[in-house]
Protein backbone atom coordinates (compact mmCIF):
# COMPACT_ATOMS: atom_id res chain seq x y z
CA UNK A 1 0.00 0.00 0.00
CA UNK A 2 2.64 2.44 0.93
CA UNK A 3 4.75 1.69 -2.10
CA UNK A 4 1.95 2.38 -4.24
CA UNK A 5 1.03 5.42 -2.42
CA UNK A 6 4.34 6.96 -2.78
CA UNK A 7 5.03 6.03 -6.41
CA UNK A 8 2.05 8.33 -7.03
CA UNK A 9 2.43 10.76 -4.65
CA UNK A 10 4.01 13.48 -7.18
CA UNK A 11 1.14 13.40 -9.66
CA UNK A 12 -1.06 13.81 -6.06
CA UNK A 13 0.91 16.69 -5.04
CA UNK A 14 -0.12 19.73 -6.83
CA UNK A 15 -3.68 18.98 -6.15
CA UNK A 16 -3.05 18.96 -2.18
CA UNK A 17 -0.51 22.27 -2.07
CA UNK A 18 -1.67 24.08 -5.13
CA UNK A 19 1.87 24.71 -6.99
CA UNK A 20 1.30 25.64 -10.14
CA UNK A 21 2.05 23.93 -13.02
CA UNK A 22 2.74 24.58 -16.66
CA UNK A 23 -0.83 25.16 -18.67
CA UNK A 24 0.19 22.07 -20.73
CA UNK A 25 0.63 19.87 -17.43
CA UNK A 26 -2.66 20.36 -15.53
CA UNK A 27 -4.78 21.63 -18.57
CA UNK A 28 -22.19 36.63 1.36
CA UNK A 29 -21.08 38.36 4.36
CA UNK A 30 -20.06 36.38 7.44
CA UNK A 31 -23.83 35.12 8.62
CA UNK A 32 -24.76 32.07 11.36
CA UNK A 33 -25.24 28.87 9.38
CA UNK A 34 -29.00 28.64 8.56
CA UNK A 35 -28.85 25.59 7.62
CA UNK A 36 -29.59 22.06 9.96
CA UNK A 37 -26.15 21.04 11.31
CA UNK A 38 -25.76 17.57 12.99
CA UNK A 39 -29.02 17.33 13.84
CA UNK A 40 -32.44 17.84 11.66
CA UNK A 41 -33.60 21.39 13.14
CA UNK A 42 -37.01 20.47 12.66
CA UNK A 43 -37.26 17.51 14.51
CA UNK A 44 -33.83 16.67 16.40
CA UNK A 45 -33.38 13.19 14.70
CA UNK A 46 -29.48 12.49 14.65
CA UNK A 47 -27.93 13.17 11.41
CA UNK A 48 -27.55 9.25 9.91
CA UNK A 49 -30.59 8.17 11.23
CA UNK A 50 -31.77 7.90 7.51
CA UNK A 51 -29.63 5.60 6.91
CA UNK A 52 -30.17 2.03 8.62
CA UNK A 53 -26.12 0.99 8.08
CA UNK A 54 -24.68 4.12 8.21
CA UNK A 55 -22.60 6.01 11.16
CA UNK A 56 -23.34 5.98 14.66
CA UNK A 57 -27.16 7.01 15.25
CA UNK A 58 -26.43 9.51 18.31
CA UNK A 59 -26.22 12.76 19.14
CA UNK A 60 -22.73 12.25 21.01
CA UNK A 61 -21.20 11.30 17.75
CA UNK A 62 -18.87 13.83 15.87
CA UNK A 63 -17.36 12.40 12.94
CA UNK A 64 -13.45 12.74 13.58
CA UNK A 65 -11.98 10.89 10.19
CA UNK A 66 -8.25 10.34 8.29
CA UNK A 67 -8.13 10.16 4.89
CA UNK A 68 -6.40 6.44 2.92
CA UNK A 69 -4.78 5.77 5.75
CA UNK A 70 -3.39 2.11 6.64
CA UNK A 71 -5.85 0.08 9.06
CA UNK A 72 -3.01 -1.36 10.73
CA UNK A 73 -2.63 2.10 12.36
CA UNK A 74 -6.59 1.88 13.37
CA UNK A 75 -5.52 1.69 17.07
CA UNK A 76 -3.22 4.72 17.13
CA UNK A 77 -5.60 6.90 15.39
CA UNK A 78 -8.36 5.63 17.90
CA UNK A 79 -5.92 6.47 20.61
CA UNK A 80 -5.70 10.28 19.62
CA UNK A 81 -9.72 10.38 19.02
CA UNK A 82 -10.16 9.02 15.38
CA UNK A 83 -13.41 7.60 15.39
CA UNK A 84 -13.74 6.82 11.33
CA UNK A 85 -11.56 6.26 8.49
CA UNK A 86 -12.10 7.21 4.56
CA UNK A 87 -10.72 5.85 1.60
CA UNK A 88 -8.88 2.61 1.44
CA UNK A 89 -6.04 2.12 -0.52
CA UNK A 90 -7.48 -0.09 -3.76
CA UNK A 91 -9.73 -1.43 -1.31
CA UNK A 92 -11.50 -2.20 0.29
CA UNK A 93 -10.27 -5.86 0.43
CA UNK A 94 -11.20 -8.65 2.90
CA UNK A 95 -7.49 -7.78 4.58
CA UNK A 96 -8.69 -4.26 5.53
CA UNK A 97 -12.15 -4.90 6.01
CA UNK A 98 -10.90 -7.25 8.84
CA UNK A 99 -8.00 -5.50 10.13
CA UNK A 100 -10.52 -2.37 11.00
CA UNK A 101 -13.38 -4.81 11.99
CA UNK A 102 -10.94 -6.23 14.42
CA UNK A 103 -10.77 -2.10 16.09
CA UNK A 104 -14.45 -1.98 15.53
CA UNK A 105 -13.25 0.93 13.10
CA UNK A 106 -15.87 2.16 10.84
CA UNK A 107 -15.11 3.40 7.35
CA UNK A 108 -16.60 5.08 4.03
CA UNK A 109 -14.88 3.36 1.20
CA UNK A 110 -15.82 3.09 -2.57
CA UNK A 111 -18.71 -0.12 -3.66
CA UNK A 112 -16.04 -2.42 -5.54
CA UNK A 113 -16.62 -5.76 -6.26
CA UNK A 114 -15.68 -7.33 -2.85
CA UNK A 115 -17.96 -4.23 -1.30
CA UNK A 116 -21.24 -5.13 -3.36
CA UNK A 117 -20.43 -8.95 -2.48
CA UNK A 118 -20.35 -7.73 1.28
CA UNK A 119 -23.47 -5.72 1.66
CA UNK A 120 -24.25 -7.14 5.29
CA UNK A 121 -20.49 -6.26 6.85
CA UNK A 122 -21.28 -3.51 9.60
CA UNK A 123 -17.72 -2.14 9.47
CA UNK A 124 -18.55 -0.21 6.20
CA UNK A 125 -20.77 2.90 6.93
CA UNK A 126 -20.63 4.60 4.07
CA UNK A 127 -19.93 4.64 -0.07
CA UNK A 128 -18.10 7.15 -1.90
CA UNK A 129 -16.98 8.58 -5.02
CA UNK A 130 -13.31 8.85 -6.60
CA UNK A 131 -11.49 11.91 -5.18
CA UNK A 132 -11.83 15.44 -6.42
CA UNK A 133 -13.37 14.77 -9.58
CA UNK A 134 -14.22 19.07 -10.02
CA UNK A 135 -10.67 18.86 -10.45
CA UNK A 136 -9.24 18.23 -13.72
CA UNK A 137 -8.71 14.82 -14.43
CA UNK A 138 -4.78 12.81 -15.29
CA UNK A 139 -5.12 11.17 -18.40
CA UNK A 140 -4.25 7.70 -19.43
CA UNK A 141 -0.26 7.12 -20.50
CA UNK A 142 1.04 9.74 -18.52
CA UNK A 143 -0.40 12.19 -21.89
CA UNK A 144 -1.51 15.22 -19.09
CA UNK A 145 -4.98 16.12 -17.70
CA UNK A 146 -8.30 16.34 -19.25
CA UNK A 147 -11.70 18.43 -18.27
CA UNK A 148 -12.89 17.52 -14.53
CA UNK A 149 -15.52 14.82 -14.46
CA UNK A 150 -19.02 16.85 -15.05
CA UNK A 151 -21.34 17.03 -12.51
CA UNK A 152 -23.91 15.00 -14.64
CA UNK A 153 -21.72 12.17 -14.64
CA UNK A 154 -21.30 12.43 -10.73
CA UNK A 155 -25.34 12.54 -10.30
CA UNK A 156 -25.34 9.91 -12.37
CA UNK A 157 -22.75 7.39 -10.85
CA UNK A 158 -24.76 8.87 -7.08
CA UNK A 159 -27.86 7.02 -8.64
CA UNK A 160 -25.98 3.60 -9.44
CA UNK A 161 -24.60 3.32 -6.04
CA UNK A 162 -27.47 4.69 -4.17
CA UNK A 163 -29.43 1.74 -6.75
CA UNK A 164 -26.81 -1.14 -5.22
CA UNK A 165 -27.22 0.24 -1.86
CA UNK A 166 -29.71 2.81 -0.17
CA UNK A 167 -29.02 2.02 3.67
CA UNK A 168 -25.74 4.07 3.31
CA UNK A 169 -25.16 7.59 2.55
CA UNK A 170 -22.57 8.44 -0.48
CA UNK A 171 -20.15 10.90 0.38
CA UNK A 172 -18.36 13.17 -2.32
CA UNK A 173 -15.36 15.01 -1.86
CA UNK A 174 -14.03 17.94 -3.80
CA UNK A 175 -11.12 19.81 -4.27
CA UNK A 176 -10.05 23.40 -3.73
CA UNK A 177 -12.01 25.30 -6.03
CA UNK A 178 -15.21 24.77 -3.36
CA UNK A 179 -13.37 27.68 -1.27
CA UNK A 180 -10.75 29.41 -3.78
CA UNK A 181 -12.56 30.01 -7.45
CA UNK A 182 -8.74 30.96 -9.22
CA UNK A 183 -7.75 27.15 -8.49
CA UNK A 184 -6.19 26.64 -11.57
CA UNK A 185 -6.01 22.49 -10.93
CA UNK A 186 -9.61 22.48 -12.59
CA UNK A 187 -8.49 23.26 -15.64
CA UNK A 188 -11.16 24.90 -18.22
CA UNK A 189 -13.44 24.73 -15.32
CA UNK A 190 -11.63 27.60 -12.91
CA UNK A 191 -13.86 30.38 -11.91
CA UNK A 192 -16.90 28.63 -12.61
CA UNK A 193 -18.25 28.12 -9.24
CA UNK A 194 -21.55 27.38 -10.32
CA UNK A 195 -20.83 23.89 -10.80
CA UNK A 196 -20.79 23.18 -7.45
CA UNK A 197 -24.39 22.93 -6.40
CA UNK A 198 -24.50 20.40 -9.24
CA UNK A 199 -21.99 18.53 -7.63
CA UNK A 200 -23.99 18.90 -4.49
CA UNK A 201 -26.26 16.66 -5.63
CA UNK A 202 -24.31 13.96 -6.04
CA UNK A 203 -23.61 12.96 -2.60
CA UNK A 204 -25.03 12.73 1.07
CA UNK A 205 -22.03 14.30 2.11
CA UNK A 206 -20.12 16.64 0.56
CA UNK A 207 -17.14 17.22 1.57
CA UNK A 208 -13.73 19.02 0.31
CA UNK A 209 -10.19 20.00 0.89
CA UNK A 210 -8.28 23.50 1.12
CA UNK A 211 -4.65 23.49 3.20
CA UNK A 212 -3.84 26.88 3.57
CA UNK A 213 -1.19 26.83 6.39
CA UNK A 214 1.42 24.99 3.73
CA UNK A 215 -0.42 26.30 0.73
CA UNK A 216 2.66 27.76 -1.60
CA UNK A 217 0.36 29.83 -3.71
CA UNK A 218 0.23 33.58 -2.02
CA UNK A 219 -3.40 34.19 -2.60
CA UNK A 220 -4.20 31.56 -0.22
CA UNK A 221 -0.93 30.65 2.21
CA UNK A 222 -1.07 31.26 5.95
CA UNK A 223 -5.09 32.63 5.30
CA UNK A 224 -6.88 30.13 7.34
CA UNK A 225 -10.22 31.41 6.80
CA UNK A 226 -10.35 30.19 3.49
CA UNK A 227 -11.16 26.50 5.48
CA UNK A 228 -14.09 29.09 7.02
CA UNK A 229 -15.08 30.05 3.54
CA UNK A 230 -15.08 26.76 1.83
CA UNK A 231 -17.20 25.21 4.57
CA UNK A 232 -20.06 27.96 4.46
CA UNK A 233 -20.11 28.14 0.43
CA UNK A 234 -20.48 24.38 0.40
CA UNK A 235 -23.19 24.74 3.21
CA UNK A 236 -25.03 26.75 0.62
CA UNK A 237 -24.60 24.55 -2.18
CA UNK A 238 -25.70 21.37 -0.02
CA UNK A 239 -28.68 22.66 1.32
CA UNK A 240 -30.58 21.42 4.02
CA UNK A 241 -30.39 17.45 2.78
CA UNK A 242 -26.73 16.88 2.80
CA UNK A 243 -24.20 16.84 5.22
CA UNK A 244 -21.14 18.89 5.11
CA UNK A 245 -17.65 18.05 6.23
CA UNK A 246 -13.96 18.58 5.24
CA UNK A 247 -10.60 18.12 5.32
CA UNK A 248 -7.95 19.79 7.56
CA UNK A 249 -4.40 19.82 7.04
CA UNK A 250 -2.00 18.28 10.10
CA UNK A 251 1.40 17.73 8.14
CA UNK A 252 3.65 19.71 5.97
CA UNK A 253 2.06 17.86 2.69
CA UNK A 254 4.90 18.99 0.67
CA UNK A 255 5.88 22.02 1.63
CA UNK A 256 9.53 21.52 3.26
CA UNK A 257 9.82 25.03 4.46
CA UNK A 258 6.36 25.54 6.69
CA UNK A 259 4.47 22.89 8.75
CA UNK A 260 1.20 23.56 10.29
CA UNK A 261 1.30 24.57 13.87
CA UNK A 262 -1.02 22.62 16.11
CA UNK A 263 -2.55 25.53 17.06
CA UNK A 264 -3.51 26.65 13.41
CA UNK A 265 -5.05 23.27 12.97
CA UNK A 266 -6.77 23.59 15.93
CA UNK A 267 -8.05 27.06 14.46
CA UNK A 268 -8.96 25.18 11.10
CA UNK A 269 -10.89 22.58 12.82
CA UNK A 270 -13.36 25.59 15.21
CA UNK A 271 -13.45 27.57 12.59
CA UNK A 272 -14.84 24.67 10.11
CA UNK A 273 -17.29 23.59 12.99
CA UNK A 274 -18.85 27.52 13.67
CA UNK A 275 -19.29 27.87 9.98
CA UNK A 276 -21.31 24.62 9.59
CA UNK A 277 -18.98 21.35 9.05
CA UNK A 278 -20.45 18.62 10.68
CA UNK A 279 -17.55 16.27 10.25
CA UNK A 280 -13.94 16.37 9.97
CA UNK A 281 -11.09 14.86 7.95
CA UNK A 282 -7.19 14.83 8.67
CA UNK A 283 -5.24 14.58 5.28
CA UNK A 284 -2.24 12.42 7.55
CA UNK A 285 0.22 12.15 4.68
CA UNK A 286 3.32 13.79 4.38
CA UNK A 287 5.02 13.84 0.50
CA UNK A 288 8.12 15.96 1.34
CA UNK A 289 10.67 16.13 2.05
CA UNK A 290 10.41 12.07 2.33
CA UNK A 291 6.99 9.71 2.15
CA UNK A 292 5.62 9.26 5.09
CA UNK A 293 1.78 7.86 4.86
CA UNK A 294 0.89 8.14 8.37
CA UNK A 295 2.56 11.72 8.74
CA UNK A 296 0.46 12.84 12.01
CA UNK A 297 1.58 9.21 13.55
CA UNK A 298 5.27 10.22 13.01
CA UNK A 299 4.92 13.88 14.17
CA UNK A 300 5.20 13.24 18.57
CA UNK A 301 3.86 17.02 19.20
CA UNK A 302 1.49 17.15 16.55
CA UNK A 303 -0.36 14.03 17.30
CA UNK A 304 -0.63 14.82 20.86
CA UNK A 305 -2.31 18.37 20.09
CA UNK A 306 -4.41 16.97 17.26
CA UNK A 307 -5.65 14.25 20.13
CA UNK A 308 -6.62 17.08 22.54
CA UNK A 309 -8.45 19.01 19.86
CA UNK A 310 -10.64 15.72 19.00
CA UNK A 311 -10.90 14.73 22.65
CA UNK A 312 -12.63 18.01 23.05
CA UNK A 313 -14.83 18.00 19.93
CA UNK A 314 -16.23 14.57 20.95
CA UNK A 315 -16.89 15.96 24.77
CA UNK A 316 -18.82 18.74 22.92
CA UNK A 317 -20.54 17.21 20.42
CA UNK A 318 -23.87 17.08 21.93
CA UNK A 319 -23.54 20.72 21.97
CA UNK A 320 -21.94 20.94 18.61
CA UNK A 321 -25.18 18.43 17.02
CA UNK A 322 -27.56 20.86 18.82
CA UNK A 323 -29.93 23.15 16.52
CA UNK A 324 -28.35 26.44 15.66
CA UNK A 325 -29.00 29.17 17.55
CA UNK A 326 -28.93 32.27 14.93
CA UNK A 327 -29.95 35.26 17.70
CA UNK A 328 -28.10 33.98 20.66
CA UNK A 329 -25.27 36.42 20.56
CA UNK A 330 -22.81 38.86 18.50
CA UNK A 331 -19.95 40.18 18.63
CA UNK A 332 -17.68 43.17 18.43
CA UNK A 333 -14.02 42.86 17.48
CA UNK A 334 -11.23 45.68 18.47
CA UNK A 335 -9.37 46.16 17.01
CA UNK A 336 -12.31 47.04 14.03
CA UNK A 337 -9.92 47.23 10.84
CA UNK A 338 -9.41 43.20 8.99
CA UNK A 339 -8.56 41.95 6.03
CA UNK A 340 -9.44 42.98 3.13
CA UNK A 341 -10.21 39.60 0.70
CA UNK A 342 -11.43 38.01 4.26
CA UNK A 343 -13.91 40.81 4.51
CA UNK A 344 -15.07 41.04 0.97
CA UNK A 345 -15.21 37.07 0.87
CA UNK A 346 -16.52 36.13 4.17
CA UNK A 347 -17.53 39.30 5.95
CA UNK A 348 -16.56 42.05 8.35
CA UNK A 349 -16.44 39.60 11.46
CA UNK A 350 -12.49 38.81 11.74
CA UNK A 351 -13.91 36.89 15.57
CA UNK A 352 -16.49 34.20 14.24
CA UNK A 353 -18.98 33.11 16.42
CA UNK A 354 -21.60 30.02 16.83
CA UNK A 355 -23.79 29.59 19.85
CA UNK A 356 -25.42 26.31 21.20
CA UNK A 357 -27.92 25.41 23.83
CA UNK A 358 -27.90 21.98 25.66
CA UNK A 359 -29.70 21.06 28.56
CA UNK A 360 -29.77 24.38 30.16
CA UNK A 361 -26.69 25.80 29.57
CA UNK A 362 -25.55 28.16 26.80
CA UNK A 363 -22.30 27.42 24.65
CA UNK A 364 -20.63 29.72 22.47
CA UNK A 365 -17.68 28.75 20.20
CA UNK A 366 -15.35 31.98 18.95
CA UNK A 367 -12.62 31.45 16.69
CA UNK A 368 -9.83 34.71 15.76
CA UNK A 369 -9.88 34.69 12.10
CA UNK A 370 -6.79 36.67 11.76
CA UNK A 371 -2.94 36.39 12.28
CA UNK A 372 -2.76 39.52 14.80
CA UNK A 373 -4.47 39.43 17.89
CA UNK A 374 -7.42 41.31 19.34
CA UNK A 375 -10.16 41.73 22.05
CA UNK A 376 -13.89 40.64 21.68
CA UNK A 377 -16.36 41.71 23.38
CA UNK A 378 -19.89 39.67 23.49
CA UNK A 379 -23.48 40.29 23.91
CA UNK A 380 -25.64 37.43 24.73
CA UNK A 381 -29.54 37.25 24.62
CA UNK A 382 -31.39 35.48 26.56
CA UNK A 383 -29.09 34.90 28.96
CA UNK A 384 -29.04 35.68 32.92
CA UNK A 385 -27.96 39.35 33.86
CA UNK A 386 -24.97 38.65 35.29
CA UNK A 387 -23.28 35.37 35.25
CA UNK A 388 -19.83 33.37 35.11
CA UNK A 389 -18.51 32.30 32.00
CA UNK A 390 -16.45 29.54 31.98
CA UNK A 391 -13.82 29.31 29.27
CA UNK A 392 -13.89 25.28 28.47
CA UNK A 393 -10.49 23.76 28.49
CA UNK A 394 -8.92 26.98 29.71
CA UNK A 395 -8.89 26.89 33.75
CA UNK A 396 -10.50 30.29 33.68
CA UNK A 397 -13.71 31.83 34.11
CA UNK A 398 -15.31 35.76 33.27
CA UNK A 399 -17.69 37.82 34.81
CA UNK A 400 -20.72 38.96 32.55
CA UNK A 401 -22.52 42.13 33.54
CA UNK A 402 -25.59 43.14 31.77
CA UNK A 403 -25.51 39.72 29.03
CA UNK A 404 -21.72 41.09 27.80
CA UNK A 405 -18.18 40.02 28.51
CA UNK A 406 -15.25 40.45 26.83
CA UNK A 407 -12.17 38.43 26.36
CA UNK A 408 -8.46 38.25 24.34
CA UNK A 409 -7.52 36.71 21.34
CA UNK A 410 -3.86 35.54 20.17
CA UNK A 411 -3.92 35.22 16.58
CA UNK A 412 -6.31 32.70 15.09
CA UNK A 413 -6.87 31.20 18.82
CA UNK A 414 -10.23 29.53 19.92
CA UNK A 415 -12.49 30.26 22.79
CA UNK A 416 -15.27 27.83 23.80
CA UNK A 417 -17.46 29.43 26.15
CA UNK A 418 -20.23 27.80 29.14
CA UNK A 419 -22.69 30.10 30.20
CA UNK A 420 -24.84 28.51 32.72
CA UNK A 421 -24.26 25.14 35.46
CA UNK A 422 -24.20 21.82 33.83
CA UNK A 423 -23.61 19.11 36.15
CA UNK A 424 -24.79 16.03 33.28
CA UNK A 425 -21.24 15.94 31.42
CA UNK A 426 -17.52 15.40 32.92
CA UNK A 427 -16.12 19.00 33.45
CA UNK A 428 -13.08 19.82 30.66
Amino acid sequence: MQAAVKQSWARCLPRLTGRRLTVAAIIVAFAWPICCLAQDKRSNTPAYAHWQNGPVKDEKFFPIAVWLQDPRNAAKYQAIGVNLYVALWQGPTAEQIAELKRHAMPVICEQNDYALKHLDEKTIVGWMHGDEPDNAQELSGAKGYGPPVTPEKIVEAYRKIKANDPTRPIMLNLGQGVAWDGWYGRGARSNHPEDYAQYARGGDIVSFDIYPAVHDNPAIAGKLWYVARGVERLRGWAGRDRLVWNCIECTRIGNTKIKPTPEQVKAEVWMSIIHGSQGIIYFAHQFKPHFIEAGLLADEAMAKAVGLINRQVQELAPMINSPVQPNAATVTVSPADAASDRSRLLGPHSIAIAARRHEGSTYLFAVRMENNPAKASFQLAGAPGSATVRVIGENRAISMQDRRFEDDFAANAVHLYEIGAVTEHPRR
